[in-house]
C-alpha cells in the first residue's frame, strides 16, 4: 500500500496535473497548426511551386527516391508552431511587467501603523 499511495501523491502534484494538461493542449494545437499549414497555407502560398513540379501535395515530393515533402511539410509547421508561441510568451512577457509594475495597495495594518508613527512623531 505504501507504494500505491507515493504513486498516488506524486501523480496528483500539481506540476505533473499542470504538465499532463500542457502536453494535452500542445498536441490539439500541433494538429491545428498542421491544418492550417497543409490546408490554407500550402494552396494558396505553395501552389505555383507545387504545379512546377508537378505535384498536388507537400508530403509527396519525391527527388531522386528521397522524399523530402514530408520534411518540408514538418519544416513549415514547426516554423509556424515557434512563431505562434514566441508572440504568445511576448505577450505573456508583457502582460507580467504590467502587473509587476502596479504598485500593491499597502495592507490596512500597515497604514494604520505609519498613522500612529505620524501621530507619535507630532
Amino acid at each position: 500500500m505504501g507504494i500505491l499511495r507515493e504513486l498516488r501523491d506524486f501523480a496528483v502534484k500539481g506540476n505533473i496535473v499542470e504538465l499532463a494538461v500542457a502536453v494535452i493542449i500542445g498536441g490539439a494545437f500541433g494538429a491545428i497548426v498542421s491544418s492550417l499549414v497543409e490546408d490554407v497555407i500550402t494552396p494558396l502560398l505553395l501552389a505555383p511551386a507545387l504545379k512546377a513540379v508537378h505535384a498536388t501535395e507537400l508530403d509527396k515530393l519525391v527527388w531522386n527516391g528521397v522524399k523530402y515533402g514530408k520534411l518540408l511539410a514538418a519544416s513549415i509547421n514547426f516554423v509556424f508552431i515557434a512563431f505562434v508561441l514566441f508572440a504568445l510568451v511576448k505577450t505573456l512577457n508583457k502582460v507580467q511587467k504590467k502587473e509587476a509594475a502596479k504598485p500593491s495597495p499597502t495592507p490596512e495594518d500597515i497604514q494604520l501603523l505609519r498613522e500612529i508613527r505620524d501621530l507619535l512623531k507630532k
